[in-house]
């Protein structure tokens, strides 16, 4: 039997369970979120139940088992991995798009009869998600139960809290009681006296804290409640150190149990007036909350905060993305003379980059997997090369030609890297390169912007889309996502894409970083993506307001042997001319050898 033969056959025994249980409860449908009780995009192996039951390992699709049908719900990013690892299970790929009426919701009102249950796990609901699954199924006459994990029913092997300890991050350049009072002054002008926080990055943000119970990112499972005089810190036993719980108290800190924190929301006194964010707390945790308690709905100050580096910050995360991209150029170096002489498949690319990567100071682990995709591969912009499925770039002797997709990134003390670059093997088409330069006239186009303080982020994800769109060509995911200090890859509130709520919570402010990664996805061929992180920094004062300019933080060469000269425009080759002088001189105080001489050949100016 075949590796997707045994994976579609554990699947279907799976769902088989998961069945049993529904049929044991009187339940007529099962719905799967990918979530835990922190609202997190990516999982403690404890949460990771919509993998464990479809066998799908993408970080984003929605599960729904009924008697007779199951299927997942991914959008176009995951369909061909979906297609793909969902062989033989008996699940079906449902291909969402951004029209309406596609949710796993609708298919459910529409297709679970009247006064049948549909059940999910309100622990790991989101409030809003819940709202609205309560309402649209309602209306269709079907009763929805959040006190019913069937999944933990079915899954007898569930793997155990993460038990890594926690450490304080020396870097942080504003103590934990600075940011607390500041935290206080907001719950303050919203008039509440208490605020529940669950969000991973937003308590380790808040307290200082790193940790490592999440794969790729430095962050620990806990919930934080800020009171008056203090503030209580719900955690695994054993997980902070002695002396590190001292320092804690004396910051007026407390630490209890981790599973104590709807205990204690329900123990919340009458009169108290309680801060929520209802896109970043649970169904489950906002039931705990007793009737005589106020609560405040609005976004965690923290998450506002987090998102605005401080000079100090983007002083420290220049530094990451110097050691990054000295790992970077001793990588390309390898590459460039390793091919045609030695094997090279999209796991080697992987593994030599990760080396690379963890020589650096400062490296803590990567930030997310390393996307190396070859040729069609890259064409699926979630991509991940396996043991058992990736591409072979190169064999000795051969002379190869194609295009390899790089997206990676690094976790640093001093910063969180993501960076994509495309390089040829072999030589180019004038189709690859024309694709190439197209995007990257997109980035170019958005790195260049400037713009009123407070601009809605969403909106200027189509700078990077205008010279995609002229030809009649664009892509199917956001142009970038916000970035954390030493935290999450993906961080919010701001970030650029037409699918983002375009509210005040994403105005753009001095300080936040987001990057900029427009593509372009010929399926069956190639795909293209170029990405940099991008600060906005102050520009300049005029009488219509204060505008702000993007600073480009990410130093690596983008290859110019795939760049269409003819297709610049003057002021574009200058600016990749004055980018590549930028890297050229950042980076040769951390480079030599073959690296160094890689680094001035790759940054000649067009």
């Amino acid at each position: 039997m075949g590796q997707g033969q045994t994976q579609g056959a554990a699947a279907r025994e799976r769902i088989a369970r998961l069945r049993q249980v529904m049929r044991a409860r009187g339940v007529a449908a099962v719905w799967v979120p990918t979530s835990d009780p922190h609202l997190s995009t990516y999982l403690p192996a404890r949460w990771k139940g919509r993998e464990w039951a479809s066998g799908f390992t993408g970080s984003l699709a929605t599960l729904v088992v009924t008697e007779d049908d199951a299927g997942l719900w991914v959008d176009s990013r995951y369909w061909d991995q979906a297609d793909a690892q969902l062989m033989g299970s008996g699940i079906a790929t449902v291909r969402t798009t951004n029209a309406p009426g596609q949710s796993p919701l609708d298919w459910l009102a529409a297709n679970v009869p009247q006064g049948q249950t549909v059940a999910v796990d309100g622990a790991v609901l989101g409030l809003g998600q819940a709202r609205q699954a309560a309402s649209q199924l309602s209306a269709a006459g079907v009763v929805l139960r959040t006190d019913l994990d069937v999944l933990a029913e079915a899954w007898t092997d569930r793997p155990p809290l993460p038990a890594a300890p926690v450490f304080a991050h020396a870097l942080s350049p504003v103590s934990r009681t600075d940011k607390l009072r500041a935290v206080r002054a907001e719950m303050r002008v919203l008039g509440a006296t208490h605020h529940f926080i669950s969000t991973l990055d937003d308590v380790a943000w808040l307290t200082n804290l790193r940790g490592a119970d999440v794969e790729h990112l430095p962050l620990f499972l806990a919930h934080l409640l800020v009171e008056p005089g203090g503030a209580r810190l719900f955690i695994g036993e054993g997980k902070v150190p002695d002396a590190l719980r001292a320092a804690l108290e004396a910051d007026g800190i407390t630490l209890h149990p981790y599973d104590e924190a709807a205990r204690a929301l329900g123990a919340l006194q009458e009169g108290t007036r309680l801060l929520v964010d209802p896109r970043r707390i649970t169904h489950g945790l906002r039931q705990a909350v007793p009737r005589g308690v106020t609560v405040v709905e609005g976004l965690n100050p923290s998450t506002v905060a987090k998102s605005r580096k401080t000079d100090a910050e983007l002083a420290h995360f220049r530094d990451a993305m110097e050691q990054d991209g000295a790992a970077l150029c001793a990588f390309f170096a390898w590459f460039e003379s390793a091919l045609g002489r030695e094997p090279i498949t999209e796991l080697t690319v992987d593994e030599r980059l990760s080396a690379e990567r963890a020589k650096r100071p400062g490296f803590v682990s990567l930030s997310f997997s390393t996307i190396a995709a070859y040729n069609a591969n890259a064409a699926m912009p979630h991509y991940r090369a396996t043991r058992d499925s990736h591409a072979t770039v190169c064999l000795p002797g051969q002379t190869p030609q194609g295009l390899l997709l790089i997206d990676s990134g690094g976790q640093y003390t001093s910063g969180t890297t993501d960076i994509t670059r495309v390089v040829p093997v072999g030589e180019p088409t004038p189709e690859q390169r024309r694709d190439f330069t197209l995007v990257l006239r997109g980035m170019i186009n958005l790195s260049r912007a400037r713009f009123p303080r407070g601009t809605r982020s969403p909106n200027l994800d189509a700078l990077a889309r205008a010279p995609l769109w002229a030809e009649g060509l664009d892509y199917g995911h956001g142009t970038g996502h916000g970035v954390g200090f030493f935290l999450n890859v993906h961080e919010g509130p701001h970030g650029f894409s037409p699918t983002m709520l375009n509210d005040l919570t994403t105005a753009m402010e001095p300080g936040m970083i987001t990057s900029n990664e427009p593509g372009l996805y010929r399926p069956g061929r190639w795909g293209i993506r170029i990405e940099n992180l991008i600060a906005a920094v102050p520009d300049r004062k005029t009488e219509f307001g204060d505008f702000l300019r993007f600073e480009t933080l990410s130093l690596c060469p983008i290859d110019t042997r795939l760049v269409d000269v003819a297709l610049l425009s003057r002021d574009e080759v200058d600016w990749l001319n004055a980018y590549h002088a930028t890297v050229r001189e950042r980076l040769q105080p951390h480079v030599q050898g073959p690296a160094r001489d890689w680094l001035l050949q790759r940054t000649q100016p067009l």
